[in-house]
């Protein structure tokens, strides 16, 4: 077989082994939520955004050493280990009774998440440095397994349980997963050729976190922790948001989170595409700013709100002769109230908040009233349906910007560290998998404080806006000492473009500028 060949086929087959360990990464978000939903285990809030987050610690604090000896050992033989000690915990997972059990279970199948780790080392060694972005790309789509899950796993519950008729039956899911990893061991070495990175010395791990010093590397892990990290938590808490904000059955849920997570996985090659030809700093910049306003948007909780509004005061004293719906009299002087005119609210049609408000009498006929004393008082009720293709849409987006988001986070790294592509883009992987793991556990906990699911998106609001003004600092920084003249002429173009509004005396005179 030529070296061509070996290479596609190495491809192919480590695109197919991420893939599954993803799924298999990824189980929880599903497995928890039913398990939870159909009272099997009485987990809280808390417990659930722990054991989504459990597998993605794993994968995230073991992916620097599997990475260390997958360019020891080549991944032909580490990727096969991954899987089998992942396929192993999944049996484990299977006999847990208790919330400890179900825990360390998870740990252990959590080493499935470093398959990337494995599957970025194996790849890069096969092809040269001017095909690598591409290669990378396609083994990238491999994170579209979580979009699998998502959708299969609630139909495949539903069928082993027999619909809740046996409910126990939830056990032979992870048996299920154990078995595909257990297959794809099998194929992955049948179809692969083991292949070590060419001369040059291996890496100690001191050496691999020598890059750490670097504030950059910590900037690079900020950006990675939001467009990786929240995309994994996301991928497993969407399941327990549609079901529990919005009433979706577990199969719905399932279905509408694949919307965000599949086209996030497989839309990967065309972010490193888009920061070959704009440039990673402005394709950067343009996933920030669609992140803060998708996750702005979705803030908004679906409410039902009844609030006092203005009422009607009497001008005069006297006493109340008639009262109805639309008017209160005191004596000869007539007060018009508006009526209560609530329609029947049909769901499903609402886009937008609606606001409705009244005034309902509060004295009766033959009582005195003094002036200003209160007729009737206001009424306001506001409804938002936070109507669920919407909020799916602007999820949709957020899945788009974090899916190209992570692509041009690693087609930054070489512009800077064109000598430490591996240990800094691990020790950025390591940073954005830890968000993984974080995320679901802060949302956890958000929500049990407000009451409110819309809680995690004001944390992941404020994480785009954070990520945004530090890159934002950063450029002017570097503007200010590479091109100061430049610089200076755009400090000067906006000052000249407030000054007549804030300063109009200068500006009448000319000394604005």
């Amino acid at each position: 077989m030529s070296e061509a060949r070996k290479a596609n086929a190495v491809l192919s087959m480590n695109t197919l082994a991420f893939t599954a360990c993803f799924a298999v990464w990824m189980m929880n978000g599903v497995l928890v939520t039913f398990l939870a939903d159909n009272r099997i285990f009485l987990f809280d809030k808390v417990q659930i955004g722990w054991l989504m987050g459990i597998p993605v610690l794993t994968g995230s604090l073991v992916r620097l050493p599997v990475g260390l000896l997958t360019d020891r050992y080549g991944g032909r033989i580490v990727f096969p280990a991954v899987m089998l000690v992942s396929a192993a915990a999944c049996l484990g997972l299977a006999h847990a009774q208790t919330f400890a059990g179900f825990a360390l279970g998870s740990l252990g199948f959590g080493l499935a998440g470093t398959g990337f780790a494995t599957g970025i080392a194996y790849t890069s060694v096969w092809f040269p440095k001017e095909k690598q972005g591409t290669a990378l790309g396609i083994f990238g789509v491999g994170n579209a397994g979580s979009a699998l899950t998502s959708i299969g796993a609630p139909f495949v519950l539903r069928w082993l349980t027999q619909a809740g008729a046996n409910p126990e039956g939830w056990r032979n899911l992870p048996r299920l997963y154990a078995a595909l990893l257990l297959g794809m061991t099998v194929v992955f070495i049948l179809f692969t050729t083991n292949k070590r990175p060419a001369g040059g010395k291996v890496r100690t791990l001191s050496e691999q976190l020598s890059p750490l010093r670097s504030m950059r590397v910590w900037r690079f892990g900020l950006y990675y922790f939001l467009v990786f990290g929240g995309f994994v938590a996301l991928a497993q808490w969407l399941i327990p948001y549609y079901v529990s904000a919005y009433g979706s059955s577990l199969a719905l849920a399932g279905i509408l989170a694949s919307i965000f997570s599949l086209p996030s996985g497989v839309i990967r090659a065309l972010g490193g595409w888009m920061s070959d030809k704009l440039g990673a700093r402005t394709t950067i910049y343009w996933v920030l700013g669609a992140c803060a306003l998708s996750c702005a948007l979705l803030v908004a909780p679906r409410m039902d709100i009844t609030s006092p509004g203005e009422g009607v005061m009497s001008t005069v004293a006297g006493t109340v002769t008639r009262v109805s719906p639309t008017e209160v009299a005191v004596g000869e002087k007539s007060f018009p109230l508006r009526s209560d005119r609530r329609e029947q609210i049909e769901e499903g049609q609402l886009v937008l908040p609606r606001a409705e408000f009244w005034q309902e009498p509060v004295v009766q006929v033959g009582q005195v009233v003094k002036k200003k004393e209160l007729l009737a008082r206001g009424v306001t009720h506001i409804f938002f349906q936070a109507n669920v293709w919407i909020f799916t849409a602007l999820v949709f987006v957020l899945g788009i910007a974090m899916g190209i988001g992570k692509a041009a986070v690693y087609k930054y790294i070489p512009d800077y560290f064109p000598n430490d592509v591996g240990a800094v883009g691990g020790l950025v992987g390591v940073i954005g998998g830890l968000g993984g793991f974080v995320c679901p556990i802060i949302f956890g906990y958000l929500l049990r404080g407000t009451g409110l699911w819309t809680s995690c998106w004001i944390f992941l609001f404020l994480l785009s806006m954070a990520c945004l003004v530090w890159l934002h600092l950063v450029v002017r920084k570097v503007m200010r000492e590479q091109a100061p003249r430049l610089a200076q002429q755009l400090d000067e173009q906006a000052f000249r473009s407030l000054a007549p509004v804030r300063f109009p005396e200068q500006a009448a005179k000319g000394v604005a500028s």
